[in-house]
């Protein structure tokens, strides 16, 4: 069950990073060079191996992963809207 709730969580991080990188907000382009490597795309892949390594702990056992990446996935939420809001 942890697992299902995991990857329905990982869909709305993607769908929250992705809305982000199309809305061309200015605070993208202060971020690291490496994250806009891809056209941004790169940090998708990292957003994958976040979400695929915190899977593989929950898989083993440490249901703690999955508390972290709900924590994880609660502040990237916020953070989207706050920068598609252009409230930043």
């Amino acid at each position: 069950m942890a697992l299902i709730f995991l990857f329905i969580l990982g869909i709305g991080n993607f769908a929250a990073h992705k809305a982000v990188l199309e809305s061309h907000h200015p605070l993208l382009e202060r971020v690291p060079l490496f994250y806009q490597l891809l056209g941004g795309r790169f940090s998708l892949l990292v957003e994958f191996a976040m979400l695929l390594g915190a899977m593989l702990m929950v898989a083993q056992g440490s249901f703690g992963w999955a508390l972290f990446y709900g924590v994880y996935t609660a502040f990237n939420a916020f953070s989207a809207w706050l920068i598609i809001s252009g409230r930043i």
